[in-house]
């Protein structure tokens, strides 16, 4: 099968989620990364484009290197910011260079540009689908990484996944444009490195790069099933209240992959989390009820319910006119700071309901567990509003939806 031009998958892509006024492209220095933005450039005109790079500070070559990418965007006619990372705390490396790096772009492109383009190839989805094979992912880990995403407010767009490295790299020599090879590429004590190895192992058994990423697609297709099964089933057994899922008992009689992504999609949606819960941790909860990723499941006898663990929302302080524990927003007179109502506001309301202030707090039926992690209204350590608990004040709250935040129906990557 001959290579595909990556020009083409660009202008595919741009043109069947686009128009983009501007197109931001993340940029290492390295040859994938580069031609990407050679591309962008080609697709849309130097104007229309936007690139930034990300210094880890890892390597005494960092800093010259970013410094080359801003050097070519000026020649090139084309914005670019260098950003830089404050350093690992001492975890795995990568993982934190990555998480940093998705950061620090999505904060610069959140405003500047429509969507991100990133380099990742046909290589890199093989090697993905290596490494989640051997973490024993289904078949959310195993449809690989997807052309489009939408994490926190930002378009993250991946044309080349079925593009071979060689393809990119050919577009640079092609223009005489030269790229970094960094270090680390070459170091077997990452894991993508010595997945790298082994597809090269595994080609003399026909398991090759487009083979793998060919099977990624298909099962692309098979995910998109069930994530449309998954949502049919969450509004035949899902209610919200007060911010908290409420969930049919026939939840627990669904097929069992669909039943453990209704519980994984609201445990993410919930609690913010980026990644869905461990397989066994997430049937150790819907067995045994109890706690996981900062929430609790309960059996209230007709019903289950999910809600925010208080313990987990306690130190959570946001102004009243910004959003609290990612899902909630106020609107009131005046300001405020919104903080979960806590003992010290459930205690604070009692007092107040004794006076005749208002009803009892106990009236919504909701126990002290589910209230005290909800939202309120405090100013100077008093709780001034609580209008999930009787006690309005002119405030109101609004929590987002379990069922459409961030498309975590998709559990993408």
């Amino acid at each position: 099968m001959p290579d595909l031009s990556p020009l083409d998958c660009l202008n595919d892509l741009v043109a069947r989620i686009g128009p983009f006024d501007r197109l931001g492209v993340a940029v290492s220095g390295g040859s994938d990364s580069l031609a990407a933005l050679i591309l962008a450039i080609d697709a849309l005109g130097a104007g229309s484009v936007a690139a930034v790079t990300v210094d880890h500070g890892l390597r005494p070559e960092a800093a010259e290197e970013a410094q080359r990418v801003a050097d070519l965007c000026k020649t090139l006619g084309v914005e670019h910011q260098i950003l830089h990372w404050g350093g690992p705390s001492g975890g795995n490396l990568q993982d934190e260079a990555r998480q940093a790096r998705l950061a620090l772009i999505g904060g610069w492109a959140r405003g500047r540009v429509d969507a991100v383009l990133v380099a990742h190839t046909q290589d890199d989805q093989a090697e993905t689908l290596l490494m989640r094979l051997a973490r024993g992912s289904g078949v959310d880990g195993l449809s690989g990484m997807t052309e489009m995403r939408r994490s926190d407010g930002v378009m993250w767009l991946r044309p080349f996944l079925n593009v071979p490295r060689t393809s990119l790299r050919r577009v640079l020599s092609e223009r005489g444009v030269s790229w970094v090879e960094d270090p680390s590429n070459a170091d077997d004590r990452f894991q993508r490195v010595r997945a790298r190895t082994a597809l090269a192992a595994l080609a003399p058994l026909g398991i090759d790069a487009p083979g793998l990423a060919a099977t990624a697609a298909r099962l692309q297709r098979a995910r998109a099933a069930l994530v449309a099964q998954t949502a049919e089933a969450m509004r035949d057994v899902l209610s919200e209240d007060a911010g908290t899922a409420v969930l049919s008992k026939s939840v627990l009689g669904l097929a069992p992959e669909i039943r453990d992504r209704v519980f994984a999609h609201l445990l993410i949606a919930m609690s913010g989390a980026s990644y869905r819960p461990r397989l066994d941790g997430l049937h150790r909860l819907i067995g045994d009820m109890g706690t996981l990723m900062g929430c609790v499941l309960v059996d209230e006898g007709a019903h289950l319910r999910l809600y925010r663990e208080a313990r987990a929302v306690e130190e959570l302080v946001a102004s009243s006119d910004e959003l609290w524990d990612g899902r909630w927003r106020a609107e009131g007179p005046g300001r405020g700071v919104i903080r979960a109502m806590g003992d010290d506001g459930l205690r604070q309301l009692s007092t107040q309901a004794k006076a005749g202030l208002h009803p009892h707090w106990r009236g919504t039926g909701l126990s002290a567990g589910i209230l005290s992690a909800c939202p309120a209204i405090w100013r100077n350590g008093q709780i001034i509003a609580a209008p999930l608990a009787f006690w309005p004040q002119k405030w109101h709250l609004f929590a987002r939806p379990l069922a459409a935040i961030g498309d975590r129906l998709e559990l993408s990557h």
